[in-house]
């Protein structure tokens, strides 16, 4: 996040989701027709890769994990009956801005001050209005305190939530992590978190064992390596020490309708990453 920039893991993630709508086939698992606009000038090159590569596995491995992710968190967001959602590590997450949250929910991007900047001026730039709704949250969760950052910013902590947090977990440690985790268990009962994780090596199949060695290999070069691995238990066991009463995991494969792998495209499900979804009773 250098000179006044996003982290390259959100502007690549972006460019996924803008490359799924141009080099994918139909059925379309997931669309978010603002990435290409948050992208402004810097569409057209990080998007030019997976037009020029769209079938290498790391290009078409990164498409699925970001739409299969995002579509199964907005879907239970849908399904929630919640009035605050919870955008932890934001990036350039376009939800609020697409359709407008309905009115009835209140939306809370949470991200590091450099990221929120540079989100802001490319909405200003593309013409995209903030929603009323919509809370900028500066915080630095390997540092900060969530509860407090958010009870400044306004959020009621006696109403539930839902929490998204994708593509953060990896770069994190297992402390920091669980920190974030016990933060949010202490919110309101009904309130739910959804957040990937990376599965250590000997548990990926051999599409995740792929995509895994070539991109962590690339993030730790550009001074973001990947530092936590989780089997699904333990996952659970974090969740539990939490306060989430309710937990599941869920493969790559079963976040979307099981009709949407019948594809002509190169998109497979892979057991690298899997989502945890833990409600707090």
């Amino acid at each position: 996040m250098e000179d006044g920039q996003p982290s390259f893991t959100a502007l690549t993630a972006a460019a996924a989701r803008v490359a799924h709508l141009i080099v994918d086939d139909e059925p379309r698992i997931f669309a978010d027709t603002l990435a290409a606009a948050l992208l402004g000038d810097r569409a057209e090159e990080l998007v030019s890769f997976h037009k020029l590569h769209g079938t290498h596995p790391v290009l078409a491995g990164a498409r699925v994990q970001v739409t299969c992710r995002s579509r199964y968190t907005e879907g239970a967001l849908g399904r929630a009956g919640v009035t605050q959602y919870v955008v932890l590590g934001a990036g350039l997450d376009s939800f609020a801005y697409r359709a407008g949250p309905a009115g009835r929910i209140r939306v809370f991007e949470v991200d590091h001050p450099a990221t929120q900047h540079w989100k802001r001026r490319a909405l200003a730039t593309a013409r995209i209005p903030v929603p009323e709704g919509v809370t900028f949250v500066a915080a630095d969760l390997t540092s900060d305190s969530l509860a407090g950052r958010l009870a400044a910013a306004g959020f009621d902590a006696a109403s539930p939530a839902l929490v998204s947090w994708l593509g953060v977990t990896m770069y994190l440690t297992p402390g920091a992590i669980a920190q974030t985790m016990a933060a949010v268990g202490g919110f309101a009962p009904g309130s739910e978190l959804i957040a990937d994780y990376m599965l250590p090596e000997e548990m990926r199949d051999e599409a995740g064992a792929v995509y895994g060695t070539l991109v962590a290999q690339a993030a730790a070069e550009r001074g973001e390596p990947w530092l936590s691995f989780f089997a699904p238990e333990e996952m659970t066991d974090l969740g539990r020490e939490a306060g989430f009463a309710r937990v599941h995991n869920v493969r790559q494969r079963d976040t979307v309708p099981g009709e949407l792998w019948a594809r002509a495209d190169s998109l497979r499900p892979a057991d690298l990453a899997m989502l945890f979804h833990g409600v707090i009773r």
